[in-house]
């Protein structure tokens, strides 16, 4: 990783973003449209001034980069003294984004609205659509749900998700996974961190109640509860292919090489990624009752 000051590139007044996690604009850097994406101010901590969200989203965009699901291109950098993220604008060679919630509205037999995230909803979305292949959709999903279960990701909803459109060429394409700055504990500060790796309790506190934005009966879903007990053949179809893709060391590696972390988060990001993936990920191949090895 190179250190880069995006105080230096040209602000692109024409890219406006929307979301609720931060400021947000358009900047080109190295000839390319990218969102610049500023941290938070943090609702659950008052002793940081700014969440980690930034170092989160790059994390969790190159993970799953590391296990070949595309990604949006992240960068970290400065602007004005603060870590900022980079992320490679979507919309260029007529390519628009259009998020699941789009896609959800047009079911007419569906109860909930667009952004309405009950899990049955959202499988019926992707059974009923004729957009794209279901069983491609399906795969997406899970795929994305078993990697947002390893890096605690909160805040995986209808909007930040979805497809690339292209009405010129009159084709369609899941887009690269976007929007990971929920996850990793991106609140904690460096206190917390070393909490969380020095106490087996408050660990597994964060660990075992870390839930999805996505509801079943109105209530989130708790990671490693539904994982240990679905019987959902795409789910867990899903949750193999994924451990079986992870390379703690070539996260590590990634991990590591960042420059905009100090050695105590750098510590707790790697140690976060293991517990989860063995906590929930190893320990529900070995004992859920309806996965067939």
């Amino acid at each position: 990783m190179k250190k880069i000051d995006f105080t230096l590139d040209k602000v692109n007044t024409m890219k406006m973003y929307g979301g609720a996690n931060g400021n947000k604009i358009g900047i080109i850097h190295e000839g390319k449209n990218y969102m610049l994406k500023f941290p938070p101010k943090p609702t659950k901590n008052d002793f940081i001034s700014y969440t980690n969200s930034c170092i989160s989203e790059y994390i969790g965009c190159h993970i799953y980069n590391l296990l070949d699901i595309p990604a949006q291109e992240t960068l970290l950098g400065e602007y004005d003294n603060k870590t900022v993220v980079a992320c490679k604008d979507f919309s260029e060679d007529g390519w628009v984004l259009k998020e699941f919630a789009f896609l959800k509205n047009t079911i007419l037999n569906s109860n909930g609205n667009g952004f309405g995230t009950e899990l049955n909803e959202i499988l019926n979305t992707i059974n009923t659509q004729t957009l794209i292949n279901a069983k491609e959709l399906k795969e997406s999903f899970w795929n994305m749900f078993v990697v947002d279960a390893l890096l605690g990701n909160f805040d995986r909803h209808n909007g930040n998700w979805g497809f690339l459109i292209n009405e010129t060429k009159e084709k369609v394409k899941i887009s690269p996974v976007f929007d990971c700055g929920s996850c990793l504990n991106a609140q904690a500060d460096e206190d917390m961190m070393i909490k969380i790796m020095s106490n087996k309790d408050i660990l597994e506190d964060r660990v075992y109640t870390s839930s999805s934005a996505i509801k079943m009966d109105n209530k989130r879903i708790n990671y490693f509860q539904f994982l240990l007990n679905t019987d959902n053949e795409d789910c867990l179809n899903a949750l193999s292919f994924i451990s079986n893709k992870i390379d703690l060391k070539a996260i590590d590696s990634m991990i590591d090489d960042i420059l905009y972390a100090s050695d105590t988060q750098k510590s707790f990001y790697k140690y976060i990624v293991k517990a989860r993936k063995e906590r929930i990920l190893d320990y529900v191949l070995e004992n859920n009752k309806n996965y067939i090895k």
